[in-house]
């Protein structure tokens, strides 16, 4: 068994997988790695089953300390961290002038949509961010688009106005808004499909693919590709399959080094 973490601005996804893919997730406040309340966690989640290996990718470098130390406590050894320079070119080559700067969320994504439906394809992720993921014919991630968050665009109208209010992303039932929610509501939800359509159309002409696939992911995947036939398919822990494909090409078969203390302890 492998555990993954995946450590996001707001939240951590922990995930256990096997060689055939992703079998439990679970999500936590990224406070709590922050906060070295890691630990506590896992033991609660794993209960008496103990990891061979961990591999995490983060996008904040604060908690990739806490995490690793979190982690060799449990493991006994170290995790793998995914990040460019231990990027298996197997799995994934980066043609992108500065990729030092790339969150290794969106390294993940490419790795798992390419291995899902090949190249050249596009990976979304609805998160804090929504973030569009390149990977060209040639199996190359060359770059991407990075746009506020739905939830995020949400709670700045609430936020920088006095009388708008926050409001829950539901589907308005009309283009129309008869009140100052439902007028939001369309605003934010029929408008955020309007930008996703603009931008895959804009990746997809540069490549000169037309039918290039799409593979989204996140919090709000499912509900905007209810009205977005651009998108091909959702796949919910997009980013901890790549990060399991990562760990399975860096580890191999190597066994387990040094004490496995467990999670009890």
């Amino acid at each position: 068994m492998i555990l993954l973490l995946d450590i996001g601005n707001t939240h951590t996804h922990l995930g256990w997988a096997d060689t055939r893919g992703v079998r439990k997730t679970r999500d936590i406040d990224t406070t709590e790695v922050l906060g070295g309340r890691l630990p506590r966690h896992l033991r609660a989640w794993l209960g008496s089953r103990i990891p061979a290996h961990a591999a995490l990718c983060s996008v904040v470098p604060a908690a990739i300390g806490p995490a690793q130390t979190a982690l060799k406590g449990l493991l006994g050894h170290e995790p793998v961290v995914l990040r460019p320079d231990t990027l298996p070119g197997e799995l994934l080559t980066l043609r992108y002038p500065r990729p030092e700067t790339l969150g290794t969320d969106r390294i993940a994504n490419a790795i798992a949509a390419r291995r899902l439906v090949g190249a050249p394809v596009i990976a979304i992720d609805f998160g804090t961010a929504t973030t569009f993921d390149v990977v060209d014919p040639r199996g190359r991630f060359i770059g991407g688009v990075i746009a506020p968050g739905i939830s995020a665009l949400a709670d700045y109208l609430h936020e920088k106005t006095a009388q708008l209010p926050r409001i829950p992303l539901r589907e308005p039932r009309t283009s129309i808004g008869r009140s100052t929610v439902e007028a939001m509501q369309v605003g934010t939800l029929t408008g955020y499909r309007g930008l996703i359509r603009e931008v895959l159309q804009g990746i997809r002409g540069q490549l000169g693919h037309e039918g290039t696939p799409t593979v989204a992911t996140g919090g709000y995947a499912r509900q905007m590709v209810r009205r977005l036939p651009e998108i091909d398919r959702v796949h919910p822990h997009l980013t901890l399959e790549g990060l399991r494909l990562f760990a399975e090409s860096t580890l191999g078969d190597r066994p387990p080094r040094g004490p496995r203390p467990g999670v009890g302890r």
